[in-house]
């Protein structure tokens, strides 16, 4: 069966839930530097970021397919926690996530040949205590070193999360209902639910 879009992104975690959704894709080279200008708001730098990708895949996709791009960021106080360099880095992070509200915001694009559209959705995450001991634990088993604020809320780190205000799928990396409506007005659907 035909490819319904491509997806310019290496995460795992976009693959399986567009895989889940019955979306038929195929991964395509989308990467690009993820350096924020200083001050830029999280929002402003998800979006820039997001359509930079799906320009740079673009140049390897075939024309009659869509390609989709997403940027998924975790901001506290205005600051973009990009992911962490090390495992120290990730230990800082988490301890300033610890017992505060931070957003986590997603921009999603889909390019398809002149016509670029793009959505841009916040989550409000709220994390309890985080102990210096768990955060180093976290830090030295390697899962948060490749995620966006040293934390991935699928996994060991949700044991922190004390409340979500908003889309639980943005914190993983694509919101779903945001993705598949903006996928829809490109007439890209799922054939059918992928069965269990």
């Amino acid at each position: 069966m035909a490819v319904q879009l491509y997806l310019a992104s290496r995460s795992p975690r976009r693959a399986a839930f567009l895989a889940a959704l019955g979306l038929r894709h195929e991964r395509i080279d989308g990467e690009v530097p993820e350096v924020p200008r200083p001050g830029q708001a999280p929002a402003d730098y998800a979006l820039e970021t997001a359509v930079a990708k799906a320009r740079a895949a673009a140049v390897h996709a075939r024309l009659d397919v869509p390609v989709l791009a997403a940027d998924t960021d975790v901001a506290i106080d205005g600051d973009i926690l990009g992911k962490p360099r090390d495992a120290d880095d990730a230990v800082t992070m988490l301890r300033r996530l610890a017992d505060r509200r931070h957003q986590v915001v997603s921009a999603v694009a889909v390019l398809h040949g002149s016509r670029l559209e793009t959505v841009v959705t916040h989550t409000d995450v709220v994390f309890g205590p985080i102990d210096e001991r768990d955060a180093r634990a976290y830090a030295d088993s390697g899962e948060p070193l490749d995620k966006a604020g040293a934390y991935g809320i699928q996994g060991y780190a949700a044991r922190w999360v004390r409340a979500v205000h908003g889309s639980y799928t943005n914190i993983v990396g694509l919101p779903l209902l945001e993705t598949a409506e903006l996928l829809a007005r490109f007439g890209v659907y799922a054939d059918r639910p992928v069965q269990p």
